[in-house]
């Protein structure tokens, strides 16, 4: 059989690979450009793309609110977002119309300049590619080179986000975040949405849960267990004790999935000694929380 037809892996609705190496997306992904002089029409929120490690292509979409350019240079710093998108750490984008439109819609409401990372996908960079991609823009949010962070970016009040795969990206960030000495500031907090975990028992469906544990070694190409602290936390409550942020929310969306392990998650560290405030929200009848009513830009406003 021709091994450029003969599947090696499928990870249906996403993406399927191909004993020759092939690999064919199955959901494609549109691109809409940076909007860095003329605000978008329904928020006035400026945006435009920034590279952070040209050598590997990684880069980011900045987004500044309305009223906050450079005549706003003296006034007060906002909180900085550093977002990570979904897509099961193989498809979507950074630079999508879905991600361009939230993070307009997020940093209207909640006044915020935000960092939406457009950050490697497996399986031709299985992790940890995109949690080192993710480590490398908060080292480089912090070294502030990029005038619109500079200018206008509190790095006291630093927060990690993320839905799904890039919830997950965020939760691995905060954790080293937390152990990096060096790294000039801590995160503040810590936004969760339908965040991808694997591992314990849940779903409570065997299928299900072969299908989940058989795709999370796909996207790590077997790096990682589904019981290492990146897939599940939940099984690592010590760990999580450690978490060095002032706030946390947790969402997950009533038919998604991967419900159960997010709200163990929330429960198993809800009352964790040393960590601040902790939330948790479930939207009823959504199948994902990204979107311009998530909880996200409320619970942002300091």
């Amino acid at each position: 059989m021709d091994p450029d037809s003969e599947l090696q892996f499928d990870f249906s609705p996403f993406v399927r690979l191909y004993k020759s190496g092939r690999v064919e997306r199955l959901i494609t992904t549109s691109f809409v450009p940076a909007s860095p002089v003329d605000p978008d029409p329904a928020t006035g929120v400026l945006s435009k793309d920034v590279p952070i490690d040209p050598d590997r292509g990684v880069s980011a979409r900045l987004y500044l609110p309305a009223g906050d350019g450079a005549a706003a240079a003296e006034a007060a710093k906002l909180p900085i977002v550093l977002y990570f998108h979904g897509g099961a750490f193989c498809v979507e984008s950074a630079f999508s119309p879905l991600y361009h439109g939230y993070l307009n819609s997020l940093v209207a409401r909640a006044r915020v300049v935000a960092v939406s990372l457009e950050y490697r996908l497996a399986p031709e960079h299985p992790l940890p590619a995109a949690y080192d991609d993710a480590w490398a823009a908060l080292e480089w949010a912090a070294s502030g080179p990029e005038p619109w962070l500079a200018g206008r970016g509190d790095l006291r009040r630093v927060f990690l986000a993320g839905d799904s795969a890039g919830a997950n990206i965020a939760h691995a960030t905060a954790m080293r975040a937390t152990k990096e000495a060096d790294l000039g500031f801590g995160v503040k907090g810590l936004v969760l949405l339908n965040p991808y975990f694997a591992g314990g028992e849940e779903p409570r469906d065997a299928g299900a849960r072969a299908r989940m544990e058989s795709a999370w070694r796909f996207v790590c190409a077997g790096r990682y267990g589904v019981e290492h602290p990146h897939a599940n936390p939940a099984g690592w409550p010590e760990q999580l004790k450690e978490l060095a942020c002032e706030r946390v929310l947790v969402a997950v969306a009533e038919r998604d999935h991967l419900r159960e392990r997010g709200s163990r998650t929330r429960r198993v560290c809800g009352g964790a000694a040393g960590l601040g405030r902790w939330s948790s929200t479930t939207p009823r009848g959504r199948t994902t929380s990204t979107s311009s009513s998530s909880p996200t830009a409320t619970e942002l406003r300091i």
